[in-house]
C-alpha cells in the first residue's frame, strides 16, 4: 500500500500550482488556514479554489462548536463538489465528543475527515460512529502530539490496525513537522499524509547519499564565512 500525499494549504496560489503535480493527491484545509490565505467569505474562497481544484480530494471544515450546527454547516459543505470531504473535529470546544454529527453525516454518505484525533479511543468512537459504505479519513495530529513530547507512532500502528478491514477508512497523518514523518507515515501503513509545500518540496530530495549530504554542509559553512568575512 502507498501512502499518499496531500498538501495541507488553503493557499490558492499553491493550490493552483499543486493541482496537477502527480505526486500530490488531495489537499487539506481548516479555518486557521483559510484565513491565513486572506479568505473573507468562507463559501466562496473555497468555490474558487474548487474551480482549480476540482477533481482532487480537498477537505473544508466546518467551524460550528454544537452537533446541529456541524451538521448544517456540513450539509452547505458537502454541495460544493464531488471531491469535497467535510472536516468535523472529533470534539467540540467544550470536549464534548462530535459523535451524533458524525453519524448522522456519514449515514447521509457525506464524505468526512475527523480531524484534531489524538488517542486510539477517539478512533475507536471515530469508526463506531461511521457508516462504513462512506468515505471517510480519521485526521491523528503527529506533530502537535510529537510537541508535547508524545511518541504519535504507536497511536498510529493501532489506528491503522482498527480501520484496516474498512475499505472507506482512511487514517491520516497529519501535523507533519518534517520530510522523514512521510517515512514514518510509511512505516505505520498509512494511507495518506498531509503536509505544507515547503516539505514536499524536500520529498522531491529524497535519495542523497550521506556523502552528498555531509559535502553540502560543509560547502554551505565555507561559503557562509565567507560572506561573512570572519578572520583569525
Amino acid at each position: 500500500m502507498k501512502t499518499k500525499i496531500f498538501c495541507d494549504t488553503a493557499n490558492y496560489k499553491i493550490i493552483k500550482k499543486l493541482a496537477n503535480d502527480s505526486l500530490v493527491k488531495g489537499f487539506t484545509t481548516n479555518p486557521s488556514l483559510m484565513r491565513l490565505a486572506g479568505a473573507k467569505n468562507y463559501k466562496n474562497y473555497a468555490k474558487k479554489i474548487l474551480k482549480i481544484c476540482p477533481k482532487k480530494p480537498i477537505s473544508f471544515e466546518v467551524f460550528a462548536d454544537n452537533y446541529k450546527d456541524m451538521i448544517r454547516q456540513g450539509l452547505i459543505i458537502s454541495k460544493w463538489g464531488k471531491n469535497v470531504y467535510v472536516k468535523i473535529p472529533v470534539t467540540n470546544s467544550k470536549g464534548i465528543f462530535s459523535g451524533k454529527a458524525i453519524k448522522y453525516l456519514s449515514n447521509k454518505n457525506v464524505k468526512l475527515n475527523i480531524t484534531a484525533v489524538y488517542t486510539v479511543n477517539q478512533t475507536k468512537q471515530i469508526v463506531k460512529k461511521l457508516n462504513k459504505k462512506t468515505k471517510s479519513i480519521i485526521s491523528i495530529f503527529a506533530g502537535r502530539m510529537a510537541d508535547a513530547g508524545k511518541d504519535p507512532v504507536p497511536i498510529f500502528n493501532q489506528s491503522v490496525k482498527l480501520c484496516k478491514k474498512y475499505n472507506n477508512i482512511e487514517i491520516l497523518w497529519a501535523s507533519t513537522r518534517e520530510p522523514y514523518n512521510f517515512i514514518q507515515a510509511k512505516q505505520t501503513k498509512c494511507n495518506i499524509i498531509t503536509m505544507p509545500e515547503k516539505i514536499i518540496d524536500k520529498i522531491y530530495k529524497f535519495g542523497k547519499s550521506y556523502q552528498s549530504l555531509t559535502i553540502d554542509t560543509v560547502k554551505k559553512f565555507l561559503i557562509d564565512s565567507k560572506k561573512a568575512n570572519f578572520k583569525l
